[in-house]
């Protein structure tokens, strides 16, 4: 990849100066995700305004072979959206309009730059709702969740992003503008390249606008808060709400993790006792009759002596209290540069899986804490090592990637994945191979090349060879 001073300082003829920042600062803060460990090089950023910037700043960066990173609220943890070899970041953080709001459709036309937090604003504001929520949510924008097929603590009820999209429109690597769907729901005209972008990470072309779908607001909301004996125990409890009752989410955590966010907020322990585990369920309950149907589950778990102790909320100041048990684990763990694993199963499997490679982690790093939490309600479990004093970021990395081939073979071992919504990014590519066949991987290279057949498109991510500047 070319990336002369000349050909880098051409694209200020496309265009305007104050749309492009050099300075090193600027290139660091944009070119890194929330990922720790990776060393940032990027050689500017480009903040296009319209959609036709991004067609000019493709096909420029096609002309002179550079690469291009998209960048949104950079809250990814693969490592999808960070810039390592010069390559040209491409933020979308001036694209944030929101317009075309249909109420009889009952969607939204927004901009790749919106944050996420500010789309469920305008729902809320509207009379509707937009249900894919997570703890970024205040800095993440909606091109990355669609980029990232975006899941989060709400995945039970509502799904992924990728049901939340009604049309696309995205710049490809060839610089051309697909529009895609219209907004239909109906469309049968053979394969949907829609929900082949989405959870694309930005490497076969920039989703420049989409349509969203919106639901309708949600009943009254109450939340759970349960201390737990068992993993089993998390499961029967999992199972007997889902029977009876509308969940919304099923969260679990560890009651190491409760101990981190204890530290690092004003919270206080839930409980006079400590529990093995924690859950954190939402439930919609619109009548009477639906709270009295949870809390005869809860003193039914209670006898069999899965729940240790509980809470229901009486408010919604309580309610968001009790999430920010579950919420802050990730931002209270921050400090310590975890090293974090995200994976999926089946729901059935978690115990096992969780028992299988707590075994694995506790042999391999017999002095050093792994934090565990996940959304229990759709398999997706997430583990954070946490990188021990004085240890240096390359020796932490270097050791945890020496158990990676180890771990995602228990994964492998349950027909799992080794990224349940994390993405794959730069973290995840060499284990590819242990959730996707060499068949589907020829395949996904072969489309990387219909769709950007220079490979300046977040080269070197997924399945991609390495295009180095």
């Amino acid at each position: 990849m070319t990336n002369s001073l000349d050909a880098l300082k051409s694209i200020e003829t496309i265009i305007k100066p104050g749309q492009v920042l050099w300075d090193q600062d600027s290139c660091k803060n944009y070119g890194r995700d929330w990922t720790t460990y990776f060393d940032i090089y990027a050689s500017a950023v480009v903040f296009p305004e319209s959609t036709e910037d991004v067609i000019s700043i493709v096909r420029w960066a096609r002309q002179y072979k550079i690469s291009l990173i998209p960048s949104g609220g950079r809250t990814g943890l693969s490592g999808a959206a960070v810039a390592t070899r010069g390559e040209v970041v491409v933020s979308f953080d001036r694209m944030n309009k929101i317009y075309d709001f249909n109420k009889i459709n009952g969607s939204v036309r927004v901009e790749a730059g919106v944050v996420t937090e500010t789309l469920q604003e305008f729902a809320r504001d509207n009379g509707f709702h937009y249900p894919v929520d997570f703890a970024a949510k205040g800095s993440s924008q909606i091109g990355g969740n669609i980029a990232t097929n975006a899941g989060g603590i709400k995945v039970l009820r509502y799904g992924l992003t990728r049901d939340w999209i009604v049309s696309l429109k995205v710049v490809t690597g060839a610089g051309e503008l697909m529009e895609l769907n219209h907004g239909l729901i109906k469309n049968a005209t053979g394969p949907d390249l829609r929900h082949l972008i989405i959870g694309s990470e930005g490497t076969l072309g920039f989703i420049v606008e989409a349509t969203v779908r919106l639901a309708p607001p949600p009943p009254p909301l109450k939340v759970l808060l349960l201390g737990v004996a068992s993993l089993e125990a998390v499961m029967e409890i999992y199972a007997a709400f889902k029977g009876s009752c509308s969940l919304t989410a099923f969260e679990m955590f560890s009651n190491l993790a409760l101990k981190h966010v204890l530290l690092g907020t004003d919270l206080t322990a839930p409980f006079s006792q400590e529990c093995p585990y924690y859950i954190v369920a939402e439930l919609e309950m619109a009548s009477d009759k639906q709270e009295e149907t949870a809390l005869e589950i809860f003193s039914s778990c209670l006898e069999m002596g899965w729940i240790m102790d509980g809470l229901l909320s009486q408010s919604e100041t309580q309610a968001k209290t009790m999430w920010r048990y579950r919420e802050q684990i990730s931002e209270s763990l921050s400090k310590y540069s975890p090293y974090k694993n995200d994976i999926s199963i089946t729901i059935a499997n978690a115990p096992k899986t969780m028992e299988d490679l707590d075994t694995l982690l506790a042999s391999r790093y017999p002095t050093w804490e792994v934090v565990w939490f996940g959304h229990v309600g759709d398999g997706n479990l997430h583990i954070n090592i946490l990188r021990p004093d004085g240890m240096t970021k390359e020796a932490f990395v270097a050791a945890c990637q020496n158990v990676d081939h180890e771990v995602f073979s228990v994964v492998q071992k349950y027909h799992g994945s080794i990224s349940a919504e994390h993405g794959v990014g730069l973290t995840k590519k060499k284990f590819l191979s242990y959730c996707r066949s060499q068949v589907e991987i020829e395949i996904l290279k072969g489309i990387k090349q219909l769709f950007d057949p220079d490979g300046i498109m977040n080269p070197g991510k997924i399945f991609d060879s390495d295009h180095s500047q």
